[in-house]
């Protein structure tokens, strides 16, 4: 199959190796994230509050949800859209120069949280077809099991759970 540049692409292969979807350049950078800033599974990663750090999270995201954890990958492309999300709200809405991302999984859930120094709470908004910004807590609503926010004498956690299945 032809590549927008003319390229042949490689194909997407089905079947057992669907948790295999991840290229192998999206490992590498997902592995120098880790390198860099460390696992959000094991300690708290603290990320720069700069729109290019949301991608950040995404990779690490993505990465310890197939990688680590080995769960499927519409877990994953969910737990990624709402890390988006979460971590949007905190470079656009806390002025915070840093924020924390830390990932955390019991038996049959996962829980993603994102810590700020804001204690500016997050509002969900009705959301209307035309909107063209403000569906970032829409969607965490819409895809997670359950969400919200725990206020800390300095700052606050936003985050999210979703139940996963255990093997």
């Amino acid at each position: 199959m032809a590549g927008l540049d003319g390229m042949d692409q490689p194909r997407q292969r089905g079947g057992a190796t669907a948790a295999r979807w991840v290229p192998a350049a999206e490992d590498g950078q997902a592995a120098e994230a880790l390198e860099l800033y460390g696992n959000p599974a094991e300690e708290d990663v603290r990320l720069p509050s700069r729109p290019e750090s949301a991608a950040v999270a995404r990779r690490l995201t993505q990465w310890v949800v197939l990688r680590q954890w080995a769960l499927g990958p519409q877990i994953a492309e969910h737990a990624v859209l709402l890390v988006s999300e979460l971590v949007g709200n905190a470079v656009r809405h806390t002025g915070a120069r840093v924020f924390a991302l830390r990932m955390l999984r019991r038996r049959g859930w996962i829980r993603i949280e994102v810590r700020d120094p804001s204690r500016g709470l997050p509002c969900l908004m009705p959301v209307h077809e035309l909107d063209t910004s403000g569906r970032g807590l829409f969607l965490v609503d819409k895809l997670s099991d359950r969400w919200g926010v725990d206020l800390a004498p300095r700052g606050k956690t936003t985050w999210f759970e979703m139940r996963v299945g255990d093997r």
